[in-house]
């Protein structure tokens, strides 16, 4: 008999998640960070879900968030009109960049020593952290709100996604546009793979992968509903989508066969990302919950326990899953 998938639930948000990124592996394991329209975005164990603190400060919703590699820094991107950028090990702000209109997206390159940050005022910004008296490097050309920007190529160029229905490949030196895919709806995410240079990208009831470098098409997924997030495991074997029905979705990435589908969340599932070591992922929703979902259900990991075939009873749930931890922040 199939194993049930049983998630952890992470409380805490007040309103619905609608970001949420993994830290590298670190010596203290790694971490998970969520944007919530409560504009209180939370740090957790990665592994287990466990809450450690809530970066304070904001007075809007927050609309995205990451870590950099070692997680120990954080940044923010706000309705507020700023992008903080915050002492992960601390909770304190560091920063407080103030744009012109709401920002949606920030990004650190992978020295930690420059923030990419987008959203609704069409501009691409390149803050220097080491300098922060400096004006940031301003990239023209959306002629809509920029919804996703990131670093790829070794931080060599930027690729942005925005409500013009286009996502643009962008020289960080030269500051100029490389290419462009244009889409009859609007991409709903966007999330770029190094290993690989691959490119996962959401619009409609499609998940399409795109080559990061070229932007040459290399396949595409038809879902039965809305998607609003997919994330690439970190082998490439299978992938997992959420969407308008507040299900997961779990397919395989060379035959795109869909292998699991099961109700994620009481609400439209908003993001989905697997964690560093592929372990897991996890998903934020409406419902203002975080949940993370083993990719081998019964494997012991974090708080999952494995149980034996011979072990499963009619009453077998408690102990075959451990706890399902309600984190109060």
């Amino acid at each position: 008999m199939a194993m049930r998938q049983t998630p952890l639930t992470c409380s805490g948000h007040t309103r619905p998640v609608v970001d949420l990124a993994f830290s590298g592996i670190t010596p203290f394991g790694y971490f998970l960070i969520s944007a919530c329209k409560d504009g209180k975005p939370m740090l957790r164990q990665g592994d287990t879900g466990d809450w450690i603190g809530t970066f304070l400060g904001h007075k809007g919703a927050v609309w995205g968030a990451t870590l950099n590699m070692d997680a120990t820094k954080a940044a923010t991107a706000a309705a507020d009109f700023t992008a903080k950028v915050w002492d992960s090990v601390s909770g304190d702000e560091v920063l407080s960049l103030a744009h012109k209109h709401i920002v949606k997206s920030v990004s650190f390159t992978q020295d930690s020593n420059n923030l990419l940050t987008g959203g609704n005022d069409k501009l691409l910004r390149i803050y220097d952290l080491s300098n922060t008296d400096a004006a940031p490097q301003e990239i023209a050309g959306h002629s809509a709100a920029i919804k996703k920007a990131l670093w790829c190529n070794n931080d060599k160029q930027i690729l942005s996604a925005a409500d013009d229905k286009t996502i643009r490949l962008w020289d960080r030196t030269s500051m100029d546009e490389v290419k462009t895919l244009t889409f009859d709806t609007t991409v709903s995410s966007m999330e770029y793979m190094a290993d690989g240079e691959i490119l996962v990208i959401t619009y409609g009831k499609t998940i399409a992968f795109y080559n990061a470098l070229s932007l040459e098409l290399i396949k595409t997924v038809e879902a039965p509903a809305p998607i609003n997030s997919a994330s690439l495991h970190p082998e490439k074997d299978f992938f997992v989508a959420g969407g308008e029905d507040f299900k997961l979705y779990k397919f395989d990435y060379s035959t795109k066969e869909e292998l699991e589908s099961y109700k994620g969340h009481f609400g439209p599932v908003h993001c989905v990302r697997f964690s560093p070591d592929g372990e897991l992922y996890a998903s934020g929703s409406e419902d203002g919950t975080l949940r993370l979902w083993q990719t081998a259900v019964g494997k012991t990991y974090g708080l999952w326990k494995c149980v034996l075939p011979e072990d499963l009873g009619a009453d077998n749930s408690e102990q075959m899953y451990g706890s399902t931890p309600e984190i109060k922040a």
